[in-house]
């Protein structure tokens, strides 16, 4: 039955109280085990490297979008992946200087154990937005402080190289896909000359441009067929109603008016045609049938005012219409040749926009992967020249870098709990346990010790308790039981002490 927690301390004292050399047992075991602990405890000692992120240098905003200065997320995390990795534990595995001229000698078996303890005593702490630190614990203080600014400076060593292989290798990866698409360029371009060359057609919009004004002179052309036809019916309706030759009355002095009018238009027509035209032989012929008329007339003696009667001559009219005509008909035979090249030049065409037609797709393909990869190489050119600086700025150790804030330090004591520590615990313990004991032992006890067990847990009404009684040899035992415990007691605590003060003083 468990006690109830009102009378609980009572009964833990009384318990003490009757059993006080077992409560000195107790003490005295916990107290020197404690301190035992402390003893034979693995102290460690611990060092630290504090490494600063400088990204803020002068180059960072001198080199804003000409280059890109690598960046570092999550420190700490970054920096113990960065220790953790093979390159590095072995470098420090094999370390002379730390596990002696043995280091190098030992089998990968060793080397892989001893890496992995390399590993468990490391650690990598944040301090701060631009600090962390880098930890290591060994039993050793001198290894502990080797070690420590070791892993500072392989740190450091390692991340610079990385970065400098970082940005090589984009540099080059770029690099080789400029020239890829150099090379591709090259292709296309090829095509595309090859292409033109074959076909000299000219493009879609050029050869319809050709087609419209082809057509429009057409139209043109047929325009001044239809005027022209006009002309010649107008010519030939007016020729319909005009003589060509009249009778007219005249004197002899009228020939050389005659000849002189039909000189003039001579000299006119000659102006537009060759002396084979029809109407210029006509014309010549006139005028010399008329000198020998009027010769043979001066030659008889004849009266010059006399005037010759039924002397038939060629109507001017007629004959200008006639001219006219002729030439409305040459005329309408240049536009109908003119018209005959037309549609054929236009049939030309048309045979020509479905070559064009039939080579728009791959001219469209053509095109297309020519400013493709134009636009790509173009914009690979620009992140070639970023990552050569950026390359350049890693090389010469600009850009982001690390810097070892706080060197390690030699530990002088061990991190954790101290052997005071031990001491002082163990004590408070030793005099804890004997009490905790008992508390223990009563909530698991069956027996019933209190009268509040029975009514609360069973029902059964208690009328009377009846209290231990205790006779007068019995309390004088008592007493020096108890003076007994106490001065052990007292000899077990400065003992204790003695020994733990000697501990820290060193002189056990």
């Amino acid at each position: 039955m468990a006690l109830p927690l009102s009378q609980l301390p009572g009964e833990i004292i009384r318990e003490v109280r009757g059993r006080k050399w077992l409560a000195l047992a107790v003490f005295a075991i916990v107290s020197f085990g404690v301190l035992a602990l402390g003893f034979i405890w693995p102290y460690k000692y611990q060092s630290q490297v504090v490494i600063y992120v400088d990204d803020e240098n002068i180059i960072r905003p001198l080199m804003e979008g000409s280059a890109v200065t690598t960046e570092i997320n999550e420190q700490a995390s970054s920096a113990q992946q960065l220790l953790w990795s093979r390159n590095v534990m072995e470098q420090l595995a094999t370390n002379k200087d730390i596990f002696g001229s043995g280091a190098a000698e030992l089998s990968n078996a060793q080397i892989e154990g001893r890496v992995q303890w390399l590993r468990q005593n490391l650690s990598v702490e944040t301090q701060g937005e631009d600090y962390f630190g880098i930890q290591y614990r060994s039993e050793s203080p001198q290894q502990a402080f080797k070690i420590a600014q070791q892993l500072g400076q392989l740190f450091i060593e390692e991340s610079s190289r990385r970065k400098r292989v970082e940005s090589r290798n984009a540099y080059e990866f770029i690099d080789n896909q400029v020239k890829s698409y150099e090379r591709q360029l090259s292709e296309v371009e090829g095509r595309m000359k090859s292409f033109l060359s074959e076909n000299v057609d000219g493009t879609e919009q050029e050869a319809n441009n050709r087609l419209a004004n082809l057509r429009s002179q057409l139209e043109l052309a047929q325009l001044d067929r239809k005027e022209l036809n006009t002309r010649v019916n107008s010519l030939e309706s007016q020729l319909q109603n005009v003589s060509s030759t009249f009778s007219q009355k005249q004197t002899v002095d009228s020939f050389q008016n005659r000849i002189a009018n039909l000189q003039d238009q001579l000299d006119s027509l000659r102006l537009k045609y060759h002396d084979s035209y029809p109407d210029i032989v006509i014309l010549e012929e006139q005028i010399a049938e008329l000198k020998r008329q009027r010769e043979n007339a001066l030659a008889t003696g004849a009266d010059l005012s006399r005037t010759v009667q039924g002397q038939q001559i060629v109507n001017p009219l007629y004959q200008e219409l006639s001219a006219e005509l002729a030439t409305v008909r040459t005329n309408i035979a240049a536009v109908d040749t003119r018209i005959n090249s037309l549609d054929a030049l236009i049939g030309e065409q048309k045979q020509r926009m479905e070559r064009i037609q039939g080579n728009k797709a791959q001219y469209s393909d053509i095109t297309r992967d020519m400013a493709v990869n134009k636009e790509i190489y173009d914009d690979l050119l620009k992140r070639r020249e970023k990552a050569r600086v950026s390359m350049h700025l890693d090389v010469e150790g600009q850009g982001l870098n690390y810097r070892i804030n706080e060197s390690a330090r030699y530990p002088l004591t061990p991190s954790g709990p101290q052997f005071f520590q031990f001491a002082a615990i163990g004590l408070f313990l030793g005099a804890l346990a004997p009490f905790g004991a008992v508390a223990g032992l009563l909530q698991i006890d069956p027996r019933v010790r209190a009268k509040a067990q029975l009514e609360d847990e069973v029902g059964l009404p208690v009328l009377i308790e009846i209290p231990k009684v205790r006779t007068p040899f019995e309390r004088r035992r008592d007493h020096r039981v108890t003076l007994a415990v106490g001065v052990s007691a007292a000899v077990v605590a400065i003992g204790y002490i003695a020994i733990a003060v000697a501990s820290v003083m060193g002189a056990l």
